[in-house]
């Protein structure tokens, strides 16, 4: 078998020359089973139509190790491959599967990045990060679009229908269509139309901010959803007492959006129309913490009922920034500027006493939060070098380090059972909290432990930010935005 190389723009296209069982596959080099399959799938393509008709068997893909009828091209560079798919029948498993896939090899275990639709339109971006390791999924807030798109840029794979995630292809790697029948003693058969492969162009250098996405991740599946998707920025959510809805802030307001989906609602803050990414609830729930600077140029601390209403200032100095309250309500925690050096502070939440100093280390102490049971603080701080997670006793004493690792870790989050800490990593030469970097969310044992990636992003400033767990201590809220914006 012969191949031949064409450049086309940032992609190279390894065109291998067509074997009989390659004929007729229109802008696609070959076909295959991936895996295990009991029943052979099959590929008929109408060019009059740019129809590609493909039938598929096998068990799943999913787990360590996939089975399904593939349909591919090799290629290298960045890429967008995008169809019109359909089920002409609504037969058969309803988890089914119509994808458009990435695959670095042809191995079942290969890692992979798909946009899959299912039988019952579930339609989710899913990925494996390396050979052998456990498949994760996002899954987007709406079913069987009737176009979806699958895009590849750098380090970051993307599906139109939301969702975009961290993962490395060797160049070249393996592009195309495939379908898995969800139970191998049978076959599906799904229609692709209107498949276009597109090489993508360097992406230029971009200001501002891009597309935001609100999700949420199980911590013991890893999988994330996705709850709202906007052009606007958006960032820090919080979730309500009840666990119905979360709140983020937008352009210096903040929004309710329900959990089950829909549009956001603003709360009205009165005069509070510059609010930051600083802000939470009460524990009994009535209460929301904000930070705004509408009065002056210095960030200020306020309380107003969750209702929305007149704020109640707290903070007379500035620039301060909430991140915590204190489990019997007395007491708000947050990072101060007082002199030149950002401290961690407490004060009275009704206002009406003085602030407390409880770091005094050179260099940046920030984003305290309580613990549950109102026995800790939980910070990060720079003393030690790098930007790690750190804890103290309410009045500042016996402060010990939490982590330590060659990451930039902010913004621990203990769980409401008092078991986790989520945090936020930057990479070690990332300085500060910035926004639009690679991140990965964490998760560990609150009395120490094996730290695991909850995810791998886009995002940083305004990712995480405020106290973000649901009230069962099972999901964890966040922000991810579009690649490429800095």
């Amino acid at each position: 078998m012969r191949t031949a190389w064409i450049l086309a723009g940032s992609l190279s296209l390894v065109l291998t020359m067509k074997t009989p069982a390659a004929e007729g596959l229109g802008i696609f080099s070959d076909q295959n089973e991936v895996g295990h399959v009991r029943h052979p799938g099959a590929t008929r393509y109408d060019s009059s139509g740019g129809t590609y008709t493909i039938t598929g068997g096998g068990a799943n893909m999913w787990f360590t190790n996939d089975a399904f009828h593939y349909v591919w091209k090799q290629v290298s560079g960045d890429v967008s491959l995008s169809a019109d798919i359909r089920w002409p029948n609504t037969n058969g498993m309803p988890h089914r599967k119509a994808c458009l896939i990435i695959r670095q090899t042809l191995e079942p275990d290969s890692a992979y990045a798909d946009a899959a639709i299912h039988g019952n339109g579930l339609t989710a971006v899913q990925y494996r990060d390396g050979s052998g390791e456990t498949t994760r999924e996002i899954e987007a807030s709406l079913s069987a679009p009737a176009r979806i798109t699958l895009e590849k840029r750098g380090n970051y794979v993307s599906m139109s229908a939301g969702g975009a995630f961290r993962i490395q292809f060797q160049d070249p790697f393996y592009i195309g269509l495939g379908v898995c029948a969800h139970d191998d003693n049978a076959l599906a058969t799904a229609e692709f139309s209107n498949v276009k492969l597109t090489p993508l162009p360097a992406l230029p250098e971009k200001t501002g901010s891009g597309p935001s996405t609100l999700e949420v991740v199980p911590i013991a599946s890893k999988d994330r959803r996705i709850i709202y998707q906007t052009a606007d920025h958006i960032e820090a959510p919080n979730w309500s007492r009840d666990g119905s809805y979360l709140i983020f802030n937008s352009k210096g307001h903040l929004f309710k959006l329900p959990v089950a989906g829909g549009q956001p609602e603003m709360i009205n803050t009165d005069f509070a129309i510059r609010c930051n990414n600083d802000h939470g609830l009460s524990p009994d729930g009535t209460q929301l913490a904000i930070s705004d600077q509408s009065h002056g140029e210095k960030s200020l601390i306020y309380t107003l009922p969750l209702t929305g209403g007149a704020p109640h200032l707290i903070t007379s100095t500035g620039p301060s920034y909430w991140h915590g309250w204190s489990p019997d309500g007395k007491t708000l925690a947050f990072c101060g500027e007082r002199n030149g050096e950002f401290d961690v502070y407490t004060i009275p939440a009704d206002g009406t006493g003085a602030e407390t100093r409880l770091t005094t280390a050179p260099g940046l102490d920030d984003g305290p939060e309580y613990s549950p049971d109102g026995k800790h603080i939980y910070f990060n701080s720079v003393r030690s070098g790098l930007m790690q997670i750190w804890r103290m006793n309410p009045d500042g004493s016996a402060q010990e380090q939490i982590t330590s690792d060659d990451y930039n870790n902010w913004f621990a989050h203990p769980s409401p059972d008092g078991k986790w800490l989520a945090f936020l990593t930057y990479p070690k030469e990332v300085t500060g909290h910035p926004a639009n970097q690679d991140v990965m969310l964490r998760l560990m044992p609150v009395n120490g432990g094996k730290i695991e990636i909850l995810a791998k992003l886009f995002g940083g400033q305004g990712t995480i930010n405020v106290p973000s767990w649901s009230p069962d201590s099972k999901r964890v809220a966040f922000v991810s935005y579009q690649p490429g914006y800095r």
